[in-house]
């Protein structure tokens, strides 16, 4: 992509986002992400009401009056998101594709993070890591992640998400909030690798996809093929068994990857490619808040 037409895609992510960063998700995000925990603060004159128990007694000794401890949220986290670039994230056919989709949803939060003075930091993969990018703070920061998002072209095609996670857990030694934005379509098991990244951090999975993959559309016979295998084939849109057929794999899936993500720990959350990515977010947050 040329310089000047991705400077202006990401500023136009960056002011679409912002957006919503401020108008929608000014509280959820603090709320729904906690600090480390509380660290003293300073003290003040005991008011009617506060808890007895955080009374300084050395300091109410010296005042001749009662004191007590108040304590702030320990508040600067960091946040990690590791995102699916294989070419099945090129796939859309809608508004976006799942990758464009991709790309605003951490823009969006990254924002949100950046406002909470978060470190934030990101993990692009296929069946390999193809860069990860260590955190750190500010909007420059931000727009560097967002810029390798739109653009960076990835060595592999395949989705190998148990690299991913063996990766993550080798190079952030510290906690971190992670979102893991994928379509899952990995053909290998990838339960363990989750379920340790999943004890270690606080992993959130948002899986992205196509509509069309839930719901077949009644197109007459069409081509279709495997955007990491290269794989061909034609199929009968027009059957009703072929699309009831697609619909059961849907449900199927959809059990699968809700029962996975569950016995990991992680939280979860499955986000179209033609629809708003708000509504389920905020239902996420609310369920952590």
């Amino acid at each position: 992509m040329e310089t000047a037409e991705l400077l202006k895609r990401v500023r136009r992510l960056e002011i679409k986002t912002k957006a919503l960063t401020n108008n929608v998700f000014a509280g959820e995000y603090h709320s729904a992400f906690k600090g480390r925990g509380m660290s003293f603060a300073e003290v003040r004159e005991y008011q009617p009401g506060d808890d007895v128990r955080d009374i300084d007694w050395n300091v109410s000794a010296r005042m001749n009056r009662p004191y007590i401890k108040v304590f702030e949220e320990e508040r600067e986290l960091t946040v990690m998101f590791v995102v699916d670039i294989s070419a099945s994230s090129l796939f859309g056919t809608m508004r976006r594709t799942e990758r464009e989709l991709a790309t605003e949803i951490v823009a969006t939060l990254a924002f949100s993070a950046m406002q909470n003075n978060d470190k934030i930091g990101a993990l692009l993969f296929t069946d390999r890591v193809e860069k990860f990018i260590p955190p750190g703070k500010g909007r420059r920061h931000v727009l560097y992640i967002v810029r390798e998002l739109l653009d960076f072209e990835p060595q592999g095609r395949r989705t190998n998400v148990g690299v991913a996670m063996e990766y993550l857990m080798r190079v952030m030694t510290k906690r971190s909030i992670t979102f893991v934005l994928s379509d899952f379509l990995d053909t290998r098991s990838f339960d363990k690798p989750l379920q340790v990244a999943s004890r270690k951090h606080d992993l959130i999975a948002l899986r992205i996809y196509d509509p069309c993959m839930a719901e077949l559309p009644d197109v007459g016979l069409i081509r279709v093929a495997d955007a990491e295998t290269g794989h061909e084939q034609y199929v009968d849109s027009s059957s009703r068994a072929v699309r009831r057929q697609v619909r059961q794999w849907w449900t199927d899936s959809q059990k699968h990857w809700e029962e996975l993500f569950k016995r990991s720990g992680a939280g979860y959350a499955a986000i179209a490619t033609n629809g708003d990515f708000v509504k389920p977010l905020m239902n996420l947050f609310a369920r952590r808040g």
